[in-house]
């Protein structure tokens, strides 16, 4: 069974230049920082008004600008039969939102409005009760918490193989102006009206006038990949898309079928740019082809980066269900093909894939992260397959071809590379074996270091498999991994300041603000950190055991998604329920 939470960060996974409220330079090259205590100082006097996209931005860093954010609040009390909320003990709670009964869709702010994926059993529209199941992208008023409209995808007729049940939608959407654009759980990119029919227009050429009530959604366009590209997404389709200009960037999640060994659409694409205001294929590619290991739910990110004659590229990022990173020119070949600047084997060549988990290599569902010149992403599975060795890297985005750390050859033919192989690239049974790639750009790697210098590596020192997506500020990168650990590592240079065992798997990504690192948990914890790469004011002592600066606070049941900021105002979602947390004004 899927369930992806970021995409996630699903959960993770998975991203450019969209103009938002706030504006972050990105230098063309690396710069080191400091690896001595830090605290966030670049923080302006205007806030983050809108986060309008998985990440914020098309470089996908969750590191609004905002004041007064609160570490301390309550969420107040439930009927567990109905959901509705009782707000006698809540403290610092500005308003809360019923969704369904599983969420791990990340919620987005603007237009004022909060929109986020979820499944039915919220039950909002009378057409479709709660036990409908559906995939659902709901909007909400940010301000109040009002709802305002729902859009509905029923459940495909093919059941799980592409459609999971009771799993609704499991991406973020991208929001410009009154438009927004998503993908649906049916293997759709649509674009919306953030109005609804609110409005009391039809603003597209989707018409169904049974449906053109205020509760509803208001559909511009549709692009179905599962008729026109012939994808079999696996489980679920979803990808967090972004945008520059007006190209749309989509990982359409193609994968195996419900043996999950047989590949159904080996020649489909995996990466596709989109017009963004019609809906048009501008270019395609299909890069992992045979070899996908599973599914592709990673989100794509977007952004300048420094090309191999140094001038600046705009480069879109994805991370393939193979476990490569691909990079490409954003306007494609001009003649419909994808043009590819470079890509990365992200797992070590003699890693194998093996059914249910078991084995060492893993997919990405993580998003790249575009930082100083820089890429970061981490490899995972789905998080159902369990703990398992995982893969941090930092990639120089400058070079062309394969930039992989090593080269696969053959003891038959020692001079020429060999084909990668989906199931384990290098077999030394096999008579294959490794070289280092001279055209390597690879700055660094995480997998174990020795924090403590023992000679032992602990699980505290280990990095693990996971769909989260770094966040940086002030040189500092913090990720989370199923094992439930929480790194802090130097973004220049990979050397870990700090690990924290959260004792619960984190599915979310973290957030930076405010001279604070928010995460959550599996158990509902948020865990609240001093933003620093030094532990002893990132954490305090209690008991002898360091624990989070702030403390945790409790959601109440699980947390899968990744906090945001918007207008200085927290936005979490539990699996239930979306909270906008605020401090509250002091009595007079």
């Amino acid at each position: 069974m899927l369930r992806i939470s970021t995409l996630l960060g699903l959960g993770s996974a998975a991203c450019c230049l969209t103009l938002l409220a706030v504006a972050q330079e990105v230098p063309s090259v690396q710069e080191a920082r400091p690896t001595t205590a830090l605290l966030a100082t670049d923080t302006p006097s205007t806030p983050t008004l809108e986060w309008a996209q998985w990440g914020g931005d098309s470089r996908r860093n969750n590191t609004p600008i905002a004041t007064g954010i609160p570490t301390e609040w309550e969420v107040g009390d439930f009927d567990f039969e109905t959901g509705k909320w009782d707000p006698t003990n809540a403290v610092n709670i500005k308003w809360v939102a019923r969704l369904g009964s599983q969420t791990y869709g990340n919620v987005v702010i603007a237009d004022g409005k909060a929109f986020v994926g979820t499944n039915n059993s919220g039950g909002w529209l009378k057409r479709y009760p709660s036990d409908v199941d559906l995939g659902c992208l709901i909007a909400f008023n940010a301000e109040t918490g009002k709802f305002l409209w729902q859009h509905s995808s029923e459940k495909l007729k093919t059941g799980r193989v592409h459609d999971w049940p009771l799993q609704g939608i499991c991406c973020a959407p991208l929001v410009e102006g009154d438009r927004l654009w998503f993908v649906t759980s049916r293997g759709e990119v649509r674009c919306l009206d953030t109005e609804g029919f609110y409005d009391d227009e039809n603003d597209g050429p989707v018409k169904d006038e049974t449906h053109t009530v205020a509760r509803e959604a208001d559909v511009i366009w549709i692009f179905d990949m599962m008729r026109e590209l012939g994808v079999s997404q696996h489980n679920m389709c979803s990808c967090s898309v972004t945008a520059i200009g007006d190209i749309l960037l989509v990982n359409t999640s193609n994968g195996l079928d419900e043996s999950h060994i047989n590949l159904p659409s080996p020649d489909a694409p995996s990466f596709i740019a989109l017009h963004k205001k019609t809906g048009k294929l501008l270019w395609s590619d299909k890069s992992p082809g045979e070899n996908i290991l599973h599914g592709q739910w990673s989100s794509p990110a977007c952004g300048e980066l420094p090309g191999a004659d140094g001038a600046p590229v705009m480069q879109a990022i994805f991370g393939g269900g193979d476990g490569w990173v691909y990079s490409f020119d954003v306007n494609g070949d001009g003649e419909g093909g994808a043009k590819l600047l470079w890509k990365f084997d992200a797992n070590p060549k003699e890693s194998k894939w093996v059914l249910g988990g078991r084995g060492t290599r893993n997919n990405i569902i993580a998003t790249p992260v575009l930082y100083e010149g820089l890429v970061y992403v981490a490899v995972g599975q789905d998080p159902e397959h369990g703990e398992g060795v995982g893969h941090l890297w930092c990639i120089d985005p400058s070079g062309t071809g394969d930039v992989s750390p090593e080269l696969a050859f053959n003891a038959a033919d020692p001079s020429t590379p060999i084909a990668h192989k989906r199931i384990q690239a290098v077999v030394p049974e096999e008579g294959d074996l490794t070289r280092p790639n001279p055209l390597s750009r690879a700055v660094w790697h995480y997998s174990e270091q020795d924090l403590n210098q023992d000679g032992q590596i602990d699980f505290e020192e280990t990095m693990h498999r996971s769909c989260g997506t770094v966040a940086i500020r002030d040189g500092v990168l913090y990720i989370s991994d199923f094992s439930g650990l929480f790194h802090c590592l130097d973004a220049a240079t990979g050397k870990v300041h700090w690990t924290y065992d959260m004792f619960a798997a984190a599915w979310g990504s973290p957030l930076i603000v405010e001279g604070k690192v928010y995460i959550g948990d599996e158990d509902g914890d948020v865990a609240i950190f001093r933003h620093s790469a030094d532990p002893a004011v990132a954490m305090k002592e209690d008991g002898g055991e360091r624990v989070p600066y702030y403390g945790e606070v409790n959601m109440g049941n699980s947390v899968y998604s990744t906090p945001i900021i918007a207008d200085n105002v927290l936005y979490i979602s539990n699996r239930t329920h979306l909270f906008a947390i605020q401090t509250e004004p002091a009595a007079e």
